[in-house]
């Protein structure tokens, strides 16, 4: 096992760099009028962005000259300005769907990615689609992609004769990066056409490697920005009006304000005072027929903005701020339950985020919540009393997050909610891992939890997992493994569903990095998952699942695969009793999807499935 550890560091130091690209900017004190016209004099003498190279199908395919794309950079004191001509020989071809924002449909879209910290670990990403329609996201190789996240930028993007053109403005406001007087950001641009399922990058993004983020160009210029004061006030007000038919009608009036301040260029101040969050949307009601809680999106915005600091180690959930009281009132035979708040009100909340030059990413999230009461009526005298089902409570959440060589980093993260008088009080702390080999080739993943649950009885806990994988070249594989024991417990301000358990897993997949003579693309992936009961030894759960995915050249979209549970499993909650559990059969499934190319005049979606269990006269 040395030797496994020995290996494994010689590859993390090991390094090499491929080619990247740079790109020169320069400052402008013209007024830029966003209109896609491109009619300023700077635009001319700008340095150019050209010679795209296909990402997808054709990885590492120069971009044809009937669909040239050039870009241009240039920036003043408040924004960086985006130009793209975007060349198409067929423009009355082009793709267009006006649809909601973050979606786009079947149109043809063009990207620009931005590092400011060049770090290769976070890119804030920014869309416009041929219909004018924007998308934004934050995005990082381990979380994905996060269009919950939205700025606050304008575009423009017009069809002329010769394709099209985009013209965005993005204001410093809403990037991140160090406080040097020289800049050096991470920077990529991005544009696919639809109708020929093409996807085409300024800097090459090689498929071989596992990693998107780190294969940026470079933007240099930006020098002795002088930003203004990122200050933005946001009051609100609301009225409800509250009637039934035994009381009189109840007007409330209510108000607050949102505070966001950039400290530096770097750290955001977030602030509400005296929330209101009449302006959310509601959730849908659900049937909840399950064992667990429901889980809902998050829909405020101070919770939904800047949450990548925060979402490490998936120990936040935010609506537990606000959320239902902890408590249940209890009624006497003669008394009834007449007022049982379902949230509890939020006096105030802070967050402070943002990531220092050495690459130190610290967020502090800081919530108090009211003292909550239900209302008891006894039956008899019509008299009413108050049970505190709520304490007042505060929430805090700490993150420590170091990256390092541009493709790892370490986080550390502890949550704590303190409830005043004698309720539960919860704390967890996590170190959180994501190492990778400087050439992206492998890489090492996992965490280590410990809860803290201070209530009638103690309560302590872990939760860890270890995962190590190839994630580069044709053939790729990973291994991992978890471990929760039975008192693990994160609820007070995140969301746990299963306890008590380990489970290994794997996964091996094999696709083409270019197109071949029959397919544009083609993946075999194949996962297993099988998960214990921690005490009893008991399967609890088991999966095997095989699948394959291609593009015709005809640009049609095939999957088709399997999925098993060849053992019985033992399903410990869905019984709602402590030893008990439910018998789950052998199970057998398999399933096709069928998509053909949206050029056509006709074009379908196909999506069949059949399920078999080793049970009489039972499938789907």
């Amino acid at each position: 096992m040395k030797y496994f550890f020995l290996t494994f560091f010689v590859l993390v130091i090991t390094f090499g760099y491929s080619q990247k690209k740079v790109l020169q900017t320069k400052f402008t004190s013209d007024n830029i009028t966003i209109d896609g016209k491109l009619d300023e004099n700077v635009w001319q003498s700008t340095p150019e962005a050209t010679n795209f190279i296909m990402s997808q199908p054709d990885n590492g395919e120069p971009i044809p000259d009937s669909k040239k794309t050039i870009v241009k950079v240039i920036y003043d004191n408040d924004a960086v300005y985006i130009a793209a001509l975007l060349y198409d020989d067929q423009p009355d071809k082009i793709r267009k769907e006006i649809s909601q924002r973050d979606s786009f449909g079947i149109a043809d879209v063009f990207g620009v990615f931005i590092n400011g910290f060049n770090d290769g670990q976070q890119d804030f990403q920014f869309f416009v689609n041929a219909a004018d329609g924007q998308a934004d996201c934050i995005t990082t190789d381990s979380n994905g992609e996060d269009y919950s996240w939205d700025a606050i930028w304008k575009s423009k993007a017009i069809i002329t004769d010769f394709g099209w053109v985009v013209e965005m403005r993005i204001p410093y406001a809403a990037l991140r990066f160090s406080a040097e007087k020289k800049q050096t950001w991470g920077l990529n641009f991005f544009r696919e056409i639809k109708r020929n399922r093409q996807k085409y990058t300024w800097n090459f993004i090689d498929s071989k490697i596992g990693t998107f983020t780190q294969q940026t160009g470079i933007l240099k210029g930006i020098e002795n920005i002088k930003p203004p004061t990122r200050l933005f006030l946001m009051p609100y007000s609301s009225f409800y009006v509250n009637a039934n038919g035994q009381q009189k009608t109840v007007g409330t009036l209510k108000g607050g304000l949102d505070i966001k301040y950039g400290i530096n260029d770097a750290f955001t101040l977030d602030a509400i005072l005296v929330p209101d969050f009449g302006q959310t949307k509601y959730d849908d009601q659900i049937l909840n027929l399950g064992p667990f809680e429901q889980q809902f999106n998050e829909n405020r915005p101070f919770f939904t903005e800047g949450t990548d600091l925060f979402s490490k180690g998936d120990l936040v959930y935010s609506r537990r701020i606000g959320g239902r009281p902890i408590n249940y009132p209890t009624a006497a035979e003669n008394e009834t339950i007449i007022d049982n708040p379902s949230s509890v009100d939020l006096i105030n909340a802070l967050k402070v985020s943002g990531r220092t030059k050495d690459g130190l990413g610290i967020g502090i999230l800081n919530a108090v919540t009211k003292r909550t009461f239900a209302t008891i009526e006894n039956k008899d005298t019509q008299e009413t009393r108050r049970e505190e089902v709520e304490p007042l409570t505060n929430y805090n959440v700490l993150v420590l997050d170091q990256r390092f060589r541009k493709n790892s980093a370490i986080s550390f993260i502890n949550t704590n909610v303190t409830r005043n008088g004698g309720f539960r009080d919860g704390n967890v702390s996590a170190l959180v891992w994501d190492l990778n080999t400087m050439k992206n080739t492998y890489s090492l993943s996992g965490n280590l939890k410990y809860s803290y649950v201070n209530d009638i009885m103690d309560k302590k806990g872990v939760s860890t997992s270890l995962n190590i994988g190839e994630t580069s070249g044709q053939y790729r594989y990973s291994l991992g493994a978890d471990l929760v024991t039975k008192d693990f417990d994160n609820n007070d301000l995140g969301i746990n569903f299963q306890t008590n358990y380990y489970s290994i897993y794997g996964n091996a997949s094999y696709r083409i990095l270019n197109p071949t003579k029959l397919f544009n693309s083609f993946r075999i992936n194949y996962n297993m998952y099988t998960q214990f009961q921690k005490e009893t030894g008991k399967i609890q759960g088991n999966n095997m699942n095989a699948s394959i995915n291609l593009d015709t050249k005809k640009n049609h979209y095939v999957s088709f695969g399997t999925n098993i549970s060849p053992v019985e499993s033992y399903d410990f909650y869905e019984t709602r009793a402590e030893n008990r559990y439910v018998i789950l059969p052998e199970r057998y499934n398999a399933w096709l999807y069928i998509s053909t190319n949206y050029n056509n005049k006709f074009a379908f979606n196909f999506n069949p499935s059949y399920s078999i269990f080793n049970e009489t006269e039972r499938s789907t």
